[in-house]
């Protein structure tokens, strides 16, 4: 049941991602002030500001928010899908072929937009080919789907280590960025935002069914969920999201799979609300963490995917052992 509390919540979540946005606005090697944001944004003048806001800050910090709002998504339907709290949008493969497809345009010598059509097309080559193997048997399974999606993803692997060990030292520079997670060069299009507000929409409206089918099959099939087509239905639409992210920033990892924690950590377990408070937070999270990649070392850049990988490996721990003690 949704409660005041949790509607107090998700305006507090709104809230981090407004100031998560403008803190990375002001963030840099060169300080812009707020009133100066302001007036850009609602004046444009053409000068410094102009340039470094409209060219570099505002199309990175958008790539930032949306891409934490598709990889919480994923995460969130990835763990329903799976039954799993250590599912990511990352473990059936999906990031392994765009990756192989990302950096074999990179060793060719391409760039921009051909790198990331390049990753979404490896990215669906691997959906369609861990599905295909999957659902090759009669009893399809989600222990089968992710076998499958871990052993294409360990192939995924060995032809990535190939490319790197054949590949001259600066082309493995570029690759090594792109599959750390880097949004230094990302922008995002009209069709990203589409497949998030899209993904928001569609999985708001199976979140009744998500609640359902979280508690197991059998309860899920007696109240009549057709549960292998919505598994289906899941595995595509959590597929399409983490595809989408990685053609944006590369492999960013942990954003899937502690932002869901986090928010159930606080009691929140009802999907039409866990929902969109992840996708908030995920927004948030990756935005705050792209700051700190780019003022930590300022001049110099790290990959965002590191700072999260800094972030997220003892924040997962801590969620761990709250869980091991309220279980």
């Amino acid at each position: 049941m949704i409660t005041n509390k949790h509607l107090f919540l998700l305006f507090g979540l709104i809230l981090l991602a407004l100031v998560s946005f403008f803190t990375s606005l002001i963030s840099g090697s060169v300080d812009i002030t707020l009133t100066e944001i302001f007036h850009q944004l609602i004046n444009p003048e053409p000068g410094l500001e102009y340039q470094i806001l409209w060219e570099l800050r505002i199309p990175r910090s958008f790539s930032a928010l949306v891409t934490g709002s598709l990889l919480a998504l994923a995460g969130v339907v990835m763990q329903v899908l799976l039954r799993n709290p250590l599912a990511d949008p990352y473990i059936l493969g999906i990031s392994g072929g765009a990756a192989v497809a990302a950096l074999g345009s990179i060793l060719l010598g391409l760039s921009g937009a051909w790198i990331s059509n390049s990753a979404f097309v490896g990215a669906f080559i691997s959906i369609f080919l861990v599905f295909g193997l999957a659902a090759g048997k009669a009893q399809w399974s989600k222990t089968h789907l992710l076998l499958t999606g871990v052993v294409i993803s360990a192939g995924w692997g060995a032809l990535i280590n190939i490319l790197l060990t054949t590949s001259s030292t600066n082309t493995v520079h570029s690759m090594l960025f792109w599959l750390m997670g880097d949004l230094s060069q990302s922008s995002i299009s009209a069709f990203n935002v589409a497949v998030l507000i899209g993904g928001l929409i569609a999985t708001m409206t199976l979140a009744r069914s998500l609640n359902v089918l979280a508690r197991g099959d059998l309860i899920a099939a007696s109240l009549g969920i057709n549960v292998k087509k919505l598994r289906v239905i899941l595995y595509f639409l959590a597929s399409l999201l983490t595809a989408t992210a990685v053609t944006i920033a590369g492999s960013v990892g942990f954003v899937g799979l502690i932002i869901p924690h986090m928010l159930r950590i606080t009691g929140i377990r009802d999907h039409r609300l866990l929902i969109p408070c992840s996708a908030l937070l995920g927004g948030s999270f990756l935005l705050a963490a792209d700051t700190i990649s780019r003022i930590i070392l300022a001049p110099q850049q790290l990959p965002v995917g590191v700072v999260t990988a800094i972030i997220g490996v003892p924040t997962f721990l801590v969620i761990l052992r709250n869980s091991s003690y309220r279980s």
